[in-house]
């Protein structure tokens, strides 16, 4: 997505948009001087969007300039496991602290995605991150909503999402109809038992398309 705005906060935006999208996938190198060209700026609001990528460890020093940053695998399940945790807290503050307008819009994100026919991985992993979008919401805690923001940004640009495996969005998504109406219940205990549930279900997934993956490694290597 190329924006006619010249200044650093809409490069670092759109470009922040694209790699966490998986437009620009991990390892993908980043150029100063292509993407002043791109926008038609000078390097300078260029270089201060890059120092911010930087400092949101989306970027980091690759051989020539810098690159995508790539997840490292531990890393991944170290989120996982603080993101049970954050996500039952945010589900027990959605119950107690939801509104009636938090609700309308948990309702209508839940109803959306039932309606996607066989949705691509892609749209699959963005509906879902508004629905948790707007259960961080309606927790109305601004410290809470922040955590669980950086935390999502080191998932997304993983290669596939735990939506991908045969089954899951159907099952997410009724995992997702139980949590909205634990919050809407007021049910503290059991909103924060059904998220906690929700993301240890996703983390079994991820570890195993990490294993996946890294056999595929082995194999190509022996080949």
């Amino acid at each position: 997505m190329t924006s006619a705005r010249a200044d650093a906060d809409s490069i670092y935006e759109d470009m922040r948009a694209e790699i966490t999208s998986g437009e620009l996938p991990a390892g993908s190198p980043v150029r100063e001087v292509a993407l002043a060209d791109r926008f038609g700026v000078s390097r300078t609001p260029v270089r201060e969007a890059l120092r911010r990528l930087q400092h949101d460890r989306l970027l980091v020093p690759g051989v020539r300039g810098l690159q995508v940053r790539v997840v490292d695998p531990q890393e991944v399940v170290q989120v996982y496991d603080m993101r049970i945790l954050l996500e039952a807290q945010a589900a027990r503050e959605a119950a107690r602290a939801r509104t009636a307008a938090d609700l309308v819009l948990l309702e209508g994100l839940l109803a959306r995605d039932r309606s996607l026919v066989d949705p691509p991985d892609q749209l699959r992993a963005q509906t879902n991150t508004e629905f948790h979008a707007a259960v961080w919401e309606a927790t109305h805690n601004r410290v809470l909503q922040d955590l669980l923001q950086r935390l999502t940004v080191h998932l997304v640009r993983t290669p596939h999402s735990t939506l991908s495996v045969d089954g899951r969005w159907a099952e997410a998504l009724d995992e997702h109809e139980r949590l909205l109406r634990a919050i809407t219940d007021g049910d503290v205990e059991l909103a924060a038992e059904v998220a906690a549930a929700h993301m240890t279900r996703a983390r079994q997934i991820r570890l195993s398309l990490l294993r996946t993956a890294a056999a595929g490694r082995l194999d190509a290597a022996g080949a």
